[in-house]
């Protein structure tokens, strides 16, 4: 019984004890920035810094006067551009759209209409041609036949 229970102790500890493999990872990790990368981030650190406060300290003032000077003629130029925006959609607005649109759809409807009203006669006419050219070729044979029995 006390191998069994030294088995099982030794399998939980292979399946949950996972100490071995996290410490292989940290000192890797460690190594990694420590030996390998040396202070390079700390040296990028310090340049950001010391970008970041040069550029608050110089900077930030230029681009207050830029925006105080440039700024006003940027609002009259988009108050002007509303302004225009506002004048064509009141141009727009005394068009009334809607009722043109529905006269020229009736337009188009009537002409339609009339389209296939002249196509359905043209189609009688053709029907009726075709018809009467039916009739007579069969007349004239008809009348050949004959005359062929006739002759001989």
């Amino acid at each position: 019984m006390a191998a069994v229970v030294k088995d099982v102790g030794e399998i939980w500890t292979r399946l949950f004890d996972h100490r071995p493999f996290v410490q292989g990872e940290l000192t890797f990790f460690v190594r990694e920035f420590q030996d390998k990368r040396n202070d390079r981030e700390v040296e990028r650190l310090f340049k950001i810094i010391e970008y970041s406060t040069d550029i608050g300290q110089s900077q930030l003032d230029r681009a207050v006067e830029l925006g105080d000077s440039q700024l006003p003629s940027l609002k009259a130029n988009v108050d002007v551009a509303l302004s225009m925006c506002e004048r064509v959609l009141q141009r727009e607005g005394k068009f009334n759209t809607e009722n043109q649109l529905k006269d020229r759809r009736d337009l188009r409807k009537t002409e339609w209409q009339k389209f296939i009203s002249e196509m359905s006669e043209k189609c009688l006419k053709v029907d009726q041609e075709f018809l009467e050219r039916e009739n007579e070729l069969k007349e004239y044979y008809v009348d050949l036949e004959r005359k062929l029995h006739i002759a001989p």
